[in-house]
């Protein structure tokens, strides 16, 4: 799989932005999905994570309430709302794609087997 993801930029504090990730292959609906983040000087860290159908997701505790992960597998697309968002939202996002044969989503790094390019995201105060 091939993950482009899209939709970063620059947002004053309390804003919103919307990404998306478009997979390439004919596959997707045979990955679980995850939205990771790695801010400068830091390691790279959970966000979201949706399974294979859609039908369970888990959030990192820091974006809950504020981010909303969701897939439409018709158009090989995952996407991140993100609200309200603050400058520790600062960071360079990644979608990650997980060949799994369960229908659960994944929380870690290690797990994932395909990686975008990566989109900037900058929250200013």
């Amino acid at each position: 799989e091939q993950l482009v993801e899209s939709g970063g930029g620059l947002v004053q504090a309390g804003g919103s932005l919307r990404l998306s990730c478009a997979a390439s292959g004919r596959t997707f609906s045979s990955y679980s999905m995850g939205w990771f983040r790695q801010a400068t000087g830091k390691e790279r860290e959970f966000v979201a994570s949706i399974s294979r159908s859609g039908g369970l997701i888990y959030y990192a505790d820091s974006v809950k309430g504020r981010f909303t992960i969701s897939r439409d597998n018709a158009k090989n697309t995952v996407y991140l709302q993100m609200n309200t968002l603050n400058p520790e939202d600062t960071a360079v996002y990644y979608c990650a794609a997980d060949w799994t044969l369960v229908n659960l989503p994944s929380i870690k790094v290690t797990d994932y087997d395909y990686w975008g390019q990566g989109t900037q995201v900058t929250v200013s105060s």
